[in-house]
């Protein structure tokens, strides 16, 4: 099992490749990373027998930026007929497993395998609890299996709480039907990725108050309004009707680089078209100068050097918090919802108090 298998957007290949390199060469994996472009999946073939095994217990999957999932595993080939008897068969070097996903990467050709997948994995479900190979324990590594054809399969292993949330890192949100935009999806989809779900109450919730800046037509604010919040919209262009008619929004058309509120806010969220320096900038100034406690905001992506580029830009947003003595929780992803971005969530914490005595 020297093979890390990870799914992503189709097209960002090369940056799931550039970011799981640097991790394997800061905990001394050996090995290469390999993609097609377009295929929606990457590997890292380690030259070890346990490279993969280290590579995903010394890093945290939700800490990663591209990968959408990822497991530890090997390629097998499979018959036409009978293919639960040679998984059965290569299964006999693996674990007991607490869980079973079958995955398809993300392209034209793995959604055709969808109904494939489906019908086969009641029968495979009930071959390995027949064998003894499966039960129902989270705290058991989970089998991945993630066909790229229904006679070739990555047959992987991942723990359930160091891997994607959801079967190929997809969530199954479902879009409001009063929501102006389908980007509102976007932001539900951060918050199930940034928030742990029993923290949502206490930290989304109708005493809070948000600023959405670029907010035009209105599918992120229709997000804070859904959890009950005020809501100040920044934007030069129309708001929906309908959000307006809640009464707990203020429509201000301004710029919203410029923007600053009278009294801080709980949340800022921004998801305007524009250079990711320049978001990053703003994104940094309303978390350091106290504008706001949480925020969520896009990154546009340049065409090349992406990974760099977003390396770069967290790397000065950190420094920039550490010059001016205050600590912030970072997070990062590339979300299923996002295209040629990615999204990051910051939150204020406690401030670091210097002591006199040093």
């Amino acid at each position: 099992m020297n093979t890390l298998f990870m799914h992503c957007r189709p097209g960002f290949e090369g940056e799931v490749c550039s970011e799981i390199a640097e991790h394997a060469a800061r905990l001394n994996v050996s090995g290469y990373a390999k993609a097609k472009t377009g295929s929606a999946c990457a590997e890292f073939v380690c030259t070890e027998e346990d490279g993969a095994q280290r590579l995903m217990h010394g890093q945290r999957f939700a800490e990663l930026i591209f990968p959408r999932q990822w497991a530890r595993g090997v390629f097998i080939d499979l018959p036409e007929t009978d293919r639960i008897s040679v998984i059965l068969a290569h299964l006999r070097e693996f674990p007991l497993c607490g869980s079973l996903w079958l995955e398809m990467v993300d392209t034209n050709d793995g959604k055709e395998l969808s109904n494939f997948c489906k019908k086969f994995e009641v029968h495979l479900r009930k071959a390995l609890l027949n064998a003894g190979k499966l039960v129902d324990d989270p705290s058991k590594p989970r089998l991945l299996l993630t066909f790229k054809s229904g006679r070739e399969v990555f047959m992987g292993l991942a723990e359930s709480n160091n891997s994607a949330m959801w079967p190929m890192g997809i969530p199954r949100l479902k879009f409001p039907r009063d929501a102006p935009s389908r980007s509102t999806l976007k932001l539900e989809e951060a918050w199930h990725h940034f928030i742990p779900r029993d923290q949502w109450d206490e930290r989304l919730h109708g005493d809070m108050t948000g600023v959405d800046l670029g907010a035009a037509p209105g599918g992120w604010t229709w997000q804070l309004v859904n959890r009950g919040m005020l809501v100040t919209a920044i934007d030069n262009g129309p708001m929906a009707e309908s959000l307006m008619d809640t009464g707990l929004v203020q429509h201000l058309m301004a710029d919203g680089f410029t923007f600053v509120p009278k009294q801080p806010v709980d949340w800022m969220v921004c998801d305007i078209v524009e250079k990711p320096a320049r978001n990053a900038a703003l994104l940094e100034t309303w978390i350091g100068e106290g504008h706001c406690r949480e925020a969520v905001v896009n990154l546009k992506l340049p065409m090349k050097q992406r990974y760099a580029e977003v390396k770069r830009l967290l790397e000065r947003i950190e420094e920039g918090f550490k010059a001016r003595g205050i600590r912030v929780e970072i997070g990062c992803k590339q979300l299923y919802h996002d295209r040629e971005e990615v999204t990051c969530h910051l939150r204020r914490l406690v401030d670091v108090k210097k002591s006199k005595g040093r």
